[in-house]
């Protein structure tokens, strides 16, 4: 187990693939830890690139400090975690909440993102009513409240009937409410178009096809605010296209990877 001290905020992470490899960073998204990435890590080179996960505050065994957070905060923490670690020049993959931290940071710390994955993701993520909502639903019932409703947007129908699906579900019901209502206050305030479309670095769009929280066209969206990026539909897949169709999304990321010459 691998925590950082970074400034008193106390962030879980973990280190896989070749200690002296390329970094590859991955940050998750509202609800999940870093066990998110764990069927994509299976099936990515292990030779020549280094990946880090990491749980961001309010998630997996982070800290939880008391909400709201800002997205600068969630930002802070990313270049914080990488500084510690002397990351240079790294892939930054980051899916929904996680795609917003990666947008933010590579505005603000260049130096840190070498290109960017913006999987599930947008500049913008539904409306504050929505977010005040869903807010105040966890303050009144915890995260329980809200999760019958999120696997509907997050997973197909087939992948809601099988046994795996369970424990995407209790992964989501077992985050902290603090934690939550935190992120969910971040989302709530961000609006990343400008920033987003000031950017100029290498970027590969992921979106899966049935994906009820950032849809696809939003997907695109974002991912058309930088000039010269890629855009990759992932079928048959909802929200978390790196569970439901691991080989297609490891796939993707390799050849991006590669084309990096990362």
């Amino acid at each position: 187990m691998l925590i950082a001290d970074l400034d008193g905020l106390r962030l879980h992470y973990r280190i896989d693939g070749d200690p002296d490899g390329a970094p590859v960073v991955f940050s998750n998204s509202l609800g999940t830890d870093l066990r998110l990435w764990d069927k994509v890590m299976a099936r990515l080179p292990q030779t020549g690139l280094r990946y880090i996960r990491y749980d961001m505050r309010g998630h997996g065994l982070s800290d939880c400090p008391a909400p709201p957070y800002g997205m600068g905060t969630l930002v802070r923490d990313a270049e914080l975690l990488m500084d510690h670690l002397e990351v240079r020049g790294a892939v930054f993959v980051g899916l929904s909440i996680g795609g917003m931290i990666a947008q933010g940071l590579a505005a603000k710390r260049l130096d840190l993102v070498r290109a960017l994955v913006l999987s599930n993701t947008a500049a913008r993520i539904a409306t504050r009513a929505i977010w005040d909502q869903r807010i105040a639903d966890v303050d009144a019932g915890g995260v329980e409240a809200l999760a019958d409703a999120t696997m509907i947007r997050w997973f197909t129908s087939s992948f809601r009937a099988s046994a795996e699906f369970r424990f995407w579900r209790n992964m989501m019901t077992r985050t902290p409410a603090e934690g939550y209502i935190g992120c969910a206050h971040a989302i709530a305030g961000t609006d990343f178009y400008t920033t987003t479309a000031a950017l100029r670095l290498p970027t590969l769009g992921i979106a899966g096809s049935e994906d009820g929280s950032t849809p696809p066209d939003l997907v695109r969206e974002t991912t058309d605010l930088v000039p010269g990026s890629r855009f990759h539909l992932i079928r048959k897949a909802g929200h978390l296209p790196c569970v439901e169709a691991p080989d297609a999304y490891a796939r993707v990321l390799t050849e991006f990877i590669a084309a990096q010459a990362h």
